[in-house]
């Protein structure tokens, strides 16, 4: 099951096949992020769904140092991650996970998409995060 319906396209039960989803208008051009039947910019109904890059830069981020309040469902022990803005070549800015050693941390690193399972209260749920690109990491 998704983290959250509309978000994934392609088969869940295939990971290396699946992606973001997204909508674009045909009367505005706006991209959005997620399956949606209105245009978020202009509300007309003209959207079609579109899967999203798996490719994407790091626009800003954060790095998270302390266990986040509530039922957190990282790794334990908990360790530091990072929490990045990344934008796909079709424009949108999506807040995700980085998946790297935070301190190779940078605005403009390459970044590519991400899906894996966790278990979430006993099920097993398809989740996202981004990691740094093969050949980058290699230079880093």
């Amino acid at each position: 099951m998704p983290v959250r319906e509309g978000l994934f396209s392609g088969p869940l039960s295939d990971l290396d096949r699946v992606t973001l989803a997204g909508s674009r208008c045909s009367s505005c051009g706006e991209t959005s992020l997620g399956s949606k039947t209105l245009c978020a910019n202009c509300g007309k109904e003209t959207v079609r769904d579109i899967a999203l890059g798996t490719r994407g830069t790091l626009w800003t981020y954060t790095v998270v140092r302390h266990r986040p309040p509530g039922n957190y469902k990282g790794p334990e022990p908990f360790a530091p991650f990072g929490l990045g803005l990344v934008e796909l070549p079709e424009g949108v800015r999506v807040m995700a996970p980085i998946h790297c050693d935070v301190d190779k941390l940078k605005i403009g690193l390459p970044l590519r998409f991400k899906p894996y399972l966790r278990k979430d209260d006993g099920r097993e749920v398809v989740a996202f995060a981004f990691e740094m690109e093969e050949t980058e990491a290699a230079n880093v």
